[in-house]
């Protein structure tokens, strides 16, 4: 995984077009044209022997003779040229290309090779093979052959199809919507859609992120930026396909990494101008306010339809809008009467500005002759200020380009039915609980005592060693069933019965453990409909699983009324623990029976291997775990955990004002849940963080300090920062944690281990220099950093 010199797709200073052209209907003179028409305003450098001039430019040769290196290079040559100009450019300093032509044959692709081969070297990142480019459009990059210029906006489009990407920027172009960034990724030989979300993930200009995909080339890369990025702004999927089989276990993936799938590319142009345009804040639910009960019928219908989003209005807000609004009639939908008047849409707006409970406003409304909808929209944008939770808009027949473009400017994003309009808002719905979901904090399980996990390891280990004696040394592997497996799921604390049994069975849930191609280990549950109206029970699931994320397969089964869930839920952990925790489970396939008030495992049957393909998100590292003596205490030093919320709030509680500022380089007097469970509920595929805990005489475990460590995308460098509780300091726990942090990213093949201390924090520059830290300077005169080579052969320092 890399973002390594992305920024230069996406922020280019200078452009070289080889290959560039006047022949009509060639990719050289497409490519060309587009860059002209965009209006890029760097420097602009077309390549081509034949000719001397275009367009007022002077032509090069040959690559080679340009003054300086591009930033960006469009290849538009053949493919046989493609390695040598990589080559050239590489060595020049260019930091990124986009090859426009398409790979057809196995010379083509035998080209490619050796095109990948030579930019390796130089880290010269390439788009493509097939792709129509990459389009920044506040710099007038159009990078690439689209079909049309594309608007500066707030969303970034991302798509594997060339036809999709000129599709939706005409649509976008013709309605006045825009976009931070729109990206062709081709054929991905290099740059991938992980690649591009981790960047889009901060990207500052990019409010929300649509994505086309039909498959995932690197599921753990994918996975691990998905949902960086979905923490961060919304991200919603669209996946071709439905009728393809393993469709249900991209739903499920998505679903884990906190993105929203969307059915169709009407849904996803909707949301182009929802999420490009406005600004909406976190509501789950909203306010319609409409002049006509037919209308508000529709949008009633439609919000049901999309989930029933409307409002249930605080006792106070209907006397409210009965005294400012004395002719209309208050509740939810707010009507305000055939002959409303554009002046009462603004009064609606400024009275439910104080009944925050009434959420988002929806302003739905056909023209009249007493309220035109261009005076309407008037009055909305000058009180759109009013509207806490947001606005919307849906004019029924549109507006003018006028209009719109002005209620674009204000944020106010424009429909033209209430079904496009509450469809819109569900998603963004989904999106909040999917994200609520990311940040939840888990229950937990009991902890799982080390020594059985290292008894079910070794027993797993036991089975195949005598498999593989029984047939002269081969890795062939080796089926559990029976006994055997019983006894291994045991040390998990699942209770396997045999089949018969007299108490009343509510449902038997199979589940299957397979290993698939994309995403690695992967459960599938089904089950039969509990009433032959509802549909069976077809889930994927990805490990780990917790009890919140087994809680949200189990809430979406049709069972799910029946029967108290706890029960399922451990079942389920318990599952998912076993399959982390002893990597030589590469399948299994049992019957979970749920009773009233339990769930037992039937007939399980456990496959054993050597090897198994990685899981697609890294479960809790159990290895980093010790416990060791510590001036008396005895301190267990092991990776954050998501339940561990409470003992981290309780550890920031335990620091001083002063400290907390000089960790956090301002005042801080306490965390919310977000900011809690973004610090515990860590992906460890690129951030660790590693606590000391101690036991009291109570039994209770309480976090005396933290080490973090987190790695950008590509491994060169991670940045640390520790915090102690401030009784704690003083007895070198610090330089403890340090130690180990030190130890883990070196482990983990990083380059540099970098941070950042107040020039006034003496105590932890000494620390700092004291672990081999050498201390540098920053743009901040009151700030110091501090950088740590961790191998001999690291690239040069970051700056």
């Amino acid at each position: 995984m890399t973002v390594r010199n992305l920024d230069a797709l996406f922020r280019p200073e200078s452009v070289a077009v080889i290959g560039a052209s006047k022949r009509p209907g060639s990719i050289g003179e497409m490519v060309w044209t587009r860059v002209l028409d965009g209006g890029f305003g760097g420097t602009l450098w077309p390549v081509n022997p034949k000719y001397d001039e275009l367009d007022g430019h002077r032509v090069f040769a040959d690559v080679g003779d340009l003054t300086l290196p591009p930033t960006v290079a469009l290849i538009c040559t053949p493919p046989a040229t493609w390695a040598a100009i990589v080559h050239r450019l590489g060595g020049m300093g260019t930091r990124a290309a986009i090859i426009v032509g398409e790979v057809r044959c196995d010379d083509d692709r035998t080209a490619l090779r050796h095109t990948l081969a030579a930019a390796r070297p130089h880290l010269l990142r390439i788009v493509g093979p097939g792709s129509i480019g990459v389009m920044t459009p506040a710099l007038g990059a159009h990078l690439g052959a689209p079909s049309s210029t594309v608007k500066a906006g707030g969303v970034a489009w991302v798509s594997q199809s060339n036809a999709l990407t000129n599709a939706v920027l005409g649509w976008a172009h013709a309605r006045g919507l825009g976009f931070s960034h729109a990206v062709a990724l081709g054929d991905e030989a290099d740059v991938d859609a992980g690649d591009v979300l981790d960047y889009l993930a901060s990207d500052p200009g990019t409010r929300a992120i649509l994505l086309e995909l039909d498959t995932v080339r690197a599921a753990r890369k994918f996975m691990s930026a998905a949902r960086a990025a979905a923490r961060n702004k919304p991200v919603l999927a669209l996946r071709p396909g439905r009728a393809d089989p393993s469709d249900a276990l991209y739903t499920a993936a998505f679903r884990r990494a906190g993105m929203v799938r969307v059915d169709s590319l009407d849904d996803l142009l909707d949301e182009i101008e929802t999420l490009g345009v406005g600004r909406v804040a976190a509501s789950d639910t909203a306010t319609l306010i409409t002049s006509d009960r037919g209308v508000a019928a529709l949008a009633c219908d439609a919000f049901v339809a999309a989930g029933d989003t409307l409002a249930r209005w605080p006792d106070g807000a209907t006397e409210v809008v009965r005294q400012a609004l004395p002719n209309v009639t208050p509740g939810n939908p707010l009507l305000l009467g055939d002959d409303a008047r554009p002046e009462h849409f603004g009064t609606a707006l400024e009275v439910l500005a104080s009944q925050r409970a009434t959420g988002t406003a929806f302003v739905v409304h056909a023209s009249t002759h007493s309220a035109p909808a261009a005076q309407v929209a008037r009055v909305l944008i000058a009180q759109h200020k009013f509207a806490y939770r947001g606005l919307l808009a849906c004019f029924f027949g549109g507006v003018d380009t006028a209009t719109r473009d002005a209620l674009h400017a204000q944020g106010i994003p424009v429909h033209t039915t209430p079904q496009r309009l509450a469809s819109a808002f569900a998603r963004l719905v989904d999106y909040r609980l999917g994200r609520e979901l990311l940040m939840q904090t888990p229950e937990g399980l009991p902890a799982r005592l080390p020594e059985s996990i290292d008894a079910a390891q070794a027993e797993a280990c036991a089975a195949l060693a005598a498999a593989e004696a029984a047939h002269a040394g081969e890795s062939t592997g080796v089926k559990l069933t029976g006994e055997g497996a019983a006894r291994l799921l045991g040390h998990f604390g699942l209770v396997v019965e045999p089949k018969e049994s007299a108490e009343r069975v509510v449902v038997d849930i199979t589940v299957e453990l397979h290993d698939d191609e994309n995403f690695g280990p992967v459960f599938l549950f089904t089950a039969p409909s509990p009433d032959d109206v509802s549909p069976p029970m077809r889930t994927y699931g990805l490990p780990p699983l917790n009890p919140i994320l087994a809680r949200d397969i189990v809430g979406r089964s049709p069972y799910a009324r029946y029967v108290p869930a706890e029960p399922s839920l451990i079942a389920l952990t318990a599952l998912s623990q076993a399959v982390c925790d002893v990597r030589e489970i590469v399948g299994l396939s049992l019957t979970l029976r749920v009773f009233q008030s339990r769930t037992v495992v039937v007939a399980p049957c456990v496959r054993l291997a050597r090897k198994r393909s990685r899981l697609a998100i890294v479960p809790y590292p159990r290895r980093f775990e010790e416990t060791l003596d510590w001036h008396g205490l005895r301190v267990t030093i092991r990776p954050i955990r998501p339940e561990d919320e409470a003992a981290h709030s309780e550890l920031v509680k335990a620091m001083t004002p002063d400290d907390l500022r000089l960790r956090f380089f301002g005042a801080v007097r306490s965390f919310d849940h977000s900011q809690l469970a973004r610090m515990t509920q860590i992906d460890y595929d690129r951030e660790m963080a590693l606590i000391a805990t101690i036991t009291d005489e109570h039994g209770s475990t309480h976090t005396i300090g933290v080490v973090r460590a987190i790695a950008d995308p590509d491994n060169e460098t991670a940045e640390f920062a520790v915090a102690l509780r401030s009784d704690q300091k003083g007895r070198k726990l610090g330089r403890l944690l340090i130690e180990r942090i030190i130890a883990y990213t070196r482990a983990r093949g990083t380059h540099w281990l970098v941070g950042e201390a107040l020039r006034e924090n003496t105590p932890m520059i000494r620390l700092a220099q004291a672990c081999g830290f050498t201390v540098t300077t920053t743009e901040d005169p009151g700030v110091v950093g501090f950088r740590l080579a961790l191998e001999e052969s690291s690239s040069p320092a970051p700056t």
